[in-house]
């Protein structure tokens, strides 16, 4: 057997009578297609759910499988201890899928459960379904701070691992949708929020998953979603195959929106490899080639940070200045005098699929030329940054690398001065603290959250008193 269904569910614990106590009432749409959900779960009869909750252990870089023989939970926390659940897992299915990840070097397994209690992400669909049926173990599995195309990847993991063990298996992708649709909601509103809600609806009501790598991490932040990485893990399961989708319902109604769809194969010899749905292999290929064309386009400034982190990283070698960077000027010219000769602050910020991957600077110059500063800068942001694991050679093809060079920083009397797409900020305190942030950045679109940022890297409370600086940088790319 193989998976043979799918579906996309939010999770408001709202929705269980026992917690909404007659607010359930408002979201009557959501509920009847819940209960279709669970009406075909039901006559599938699956040995085991799969079900994939952003509200389970979460980790930066790691993929969480609750691990053990079961589990227990209960919405107490929500006012409604009554509401008990106890849950058998699959530990052969979990094995084989920790098993596939290991040997592919995936970050993904049992390791590190912070609690063993059923989240509510997970609890609210299985409401639903146990109220029509009984059977079958689950896998629960939390999201993480990784690149959607990992998340796909898993999900690719998760469709072996089941044909494999040959498992009748149902994916329950558990997620809202935007939490900011309405001024009354919990969240307030924000414009990308409805943006986000008919983007996705759209492209899950087309089995379009090759579009979920296109939402831009920022906006889906701007939108404060919390279930695109785990659709994007379902999408994974159904890699190179055609897919039936059925759209049941969308609502905003409580400022949070509730998509639910279902996603079924399709029947015929060639529904089973279709390479026009390969949708990791495509954007992989695709990723490639733009990277390739814009190192190609890249700066002196840019091409000597990439030579000296692949250098470093391949070699464990720092690269001498001038002797070793002819490399990053076409033949016939040569090094820029600015690079030689000038001493001045520069950050060096790597990304990889859209997320940061380090980024280390200097606010003012520290070695002998600016050349040497971003040589020793883009070691340091591809090895030493201390939010992320080192660089491995295998990335190096898939990071963009941005170089920033500062301007000298000057005081200023207020924020009134400064500009978010202008000038970068220095927040100070008398006894030395000190935070940073550069000018135009994804994400950060007032000068309020600049600064509130800057102060939080530099561990600055509001109450503090602290001096402002603002600075101008040249951005290379």
């Amino acid at each position: 057997m193989s998976i043979l269904a799918s579906f996309m569910v939010p999770h408001p614990p709202l929705i269980v009578p026992a917690v909404g106590r007659g607010g359930e009432k408002q979201v009557e749409t959501t509920i009847r297609s819940y209960e279709k959900v669970a009406d075909e779960i039901a006559a599938l009869a699956p040995e085991t759910i799969i079900i994939t909750s952003p509200h389970a252990t979460l980790y930066s870089d790691y993929f969480h499988i609750s691990p053990g023989k079961n589990a227990k939970g209960s919405f107490a926390g929500f006012r409604a201890a009554s509401e008990k659940f106890s849950e058998q897992y699959d530990e052969d299915l979990v094995d084989k899928i920790s098993e596939i990840a290991y040997h592919e070097s995936f970050p993904c397994g049992t390791m590190g459960e912070q609690d063993r209690e059923l989240d509510h992400g997970t609890m609210v669909p299985l409401w639903f379904i146990r109220n029509k049926y009984k059977g079958g173990k689950i896998v629960r599995i939390g999201l993480s701070g990784l690149p959607l195309t990992d998340h796909y990847k898993l999900g690719t993991i998760l469709a072996r691992a089941v044909n494999t063990l040959n498992r009748k298996v149902v994916i329950v992708a558990s997620g809202d949708l935007s939490h900011k649709l309405q001024d009354y909601g919990p969240y307030g509103f924000a414009s990308e929020g409805p943006q986000y809600d008919e983007r996705i609806m759209d492209v899950m009501g087309r089995a379009a998953f090759g579009e979920l790598f296109d939402f831009d991490e920022a906006f889906c932040d701007k939108a404060a979603e919390c279930g695109h990485r785990s659709f994007v893990i379902m999408a994974g399961a159904w890699d190179g195959k055609k897919v039936r989708a059925t759209t049941f319902s969308h609502e905003d109604v409580t400022g949070v929106g509730y998509g639910i769809c279902s996603f079924y194969p399709e029947a015929g010899e060639d529904a089973e490899s279709d390479p026009d749905r390969q949708f990791l292999k495509i954007y992989l290929d695709k990723k490639e080639k733009d990277l390739s064309a814009m190192r190609d386009a890249s700066d002196v400034y840019v091409r000597l940070a990439r030579l000296s982190l692949e250098t470093y990283i391949r070699t464990g070698k720092k690269l001498r200045v001038p002797e070793e960077i002819s490399s990053i000027v076409p033949d016939g010219e040569e090094i820029p005098d600015a690079l030689l000769n000038t001493r001045a602050g520069a950050f060096v910020s790597i990304h990889k699929q859209g997320m940061l991957r380090g980024c280390i600077g200097t606010i003012g110059p520290t070695c002998k030329n600016l050349a040497t500063e971003i040589v020793t800068n883009a070691i340091s942001a591809s090895t030493r940054d201390p939010r992320f694991d080192p660089i491995r050679e295998d990335e190096l093809q898939w990071l963009e690398v941005n170089v920033d060079v500062l301007g000298e920083a000057e005081d200023i009397d207020s924020m009134e001065q400064l500009d978010v797409k202008r000038y970068g900020v220095i927040v100070s305190t008398r006894d030395g603290r000190r935070g940073l942030l550069l000018p135009d950045l994804d994400g950060v679109d007032t000068v309020e959250e600049q600064v509130s940022i800057a102060m939080r890297k530099g561990g600055i409370q509001k109450h503090e008193k602290y001096s402002l600086q603002r600075f101008e940088v040249v951005r290379h790319t």
